[in-house]
């Protein structure tokens, strides 16, 4: 049986066993903040943190080879797209998010799928603090975990109580999956990183709960308001996939980039951010190719001027070229 048909087949089943439609052929910019990218193979959406935890078990016990999708904003997709199925993380609303209060203190939880900024506002409005660091971050909730996501002196790390994950454990003959609650310690946070990061392809978030507190709404409002401005006024608008690379120890990637002369720097329709070094805007008709290309550029310029190697914030997805030698500690 061929690639092709066997595939078909087990969408089918995944199909039938969750009652979700699966798009074949779907274009991938329509999922992601930069805009670009080729086409997944097959795409399926799911809405609640339920279909997530019955799409991903149907998945992993039919040996779907699959990508995992939030909002898309620090991706960057070949051109080539991807095969096998893309899974979009939909897992969202207000109806899904709850403060709570217990002994231990104030929580907000929410499903995976959730913009992270929505909660963060919500909590500003009844007057919680503790996220307003994540008011203009445009990813999920889950990736934000994955990513130990931050800004502002603020991160994953310092705001996640715990989290109901789904884990498959043991060989594949004998495989379990698991649903568990993980505390903070649990996820081994590092800068930008995490447990699920290095083993994304075994767990997958379903909710998480958030810590609060209660203060003033107008307190909390000026601060995230202070924030955006910040933000308005030191990263670029329209289409990017946010920070490029990580802050190397001790430093700022973007101002690395900028002493390198690459401020501006353009292949076709992408371009390093007259704004902030450390963003690639899509200008209106880049592909991944032009982003991989500067991506590279400023990887060499660095390396070579200040003998820095800077390491990949956004998740690279698809068939790319390989990272040059030269830029390899």
């Amino acid at each position: 049986m061929s690639h092709e048909s066997d595939l078909k087949t087990r969408i089918e089943v995944l199909e039938n066993q969750c009652g979700l439609v699966v798009k074949p052929h779907e274009p991938l910019s329509r999922y992601c903040s930069a805009r670009i990218g080729g086409f997944a193979e097959y795409l399926l959406e799911v809405n609640t943190a339920a279909q997530l935890e019955k799409v991903i078990t149907v998945v992993w016990k039919n040996q779907i080879p699959y990508v995992l999708l939030g909002s898309g904003s620090n991706v960057l997709i070949s051109d080539a797209g991807l095969s096998g199925l893309v899974v979009i993380n939909r897992a969202r609303g207000r109806g899904r998010i709850k403060v709570m209060e217990t002994e231990e203190g104030m929580s907000i939880w929410a499903e995976s799928g959730v913009n992270l900024g929505t909660v963060a506002r919500l909590a500003a409005e009844q007057g919680l603090s503790g996220l307003e660091w994540a008011v203009g971050i445009p990813g999920t909730v889950g990736g934000a975990v994955v990513n130990n996501a931050g800004a502002f002196d603020g991160d994953m790390a310092h705001s996640l109580i715990v989290a109901e994950i789904l884990q498959r454990t043991g060989e594949p003959a004998s495989e379990m999956l698991l649903r568990q609650r993980w505390t903070v310690a649990d996820f081994e946070y590092s800068y930008r990183n995490s447990r699920i990061k290095r083993h994304h392809e075994k767990i997958v978030v379903l909710g998480t709960s958030l810590k609060v507190w209660k203060s003033d709404v107008d307190i909390v409002k000026a601060k995230m308001n202070e924030f955006n401005e910040r933000r308005k006024n030191s990263q670029p608008a329209g289409a990017s996939m946010g920070s490029i690379f990580k802050n190397p120890f001790g430093d700022y990637a973007g101002r690395l980039i900028e002493e390198a002369g690459l401020k501006g720097k353009r292949v076709g329709g992408a371009q390093i951010s007259p704004t902030h070094a450390n963003f690639i805007v899509n200008n209106g008709n880049a592909c991944a190719q032009d982003v991989w290309e500067l991506i590279q550029i400023a990887r060499n310029k660095v390396y070579e001027l200040f003998g820095v190697t800077l390491e990949l914030e956004i998740q690279v997805l698809g068939d790319f070229p390989q990272m040059e030698k030269s830029t390899v500690n």
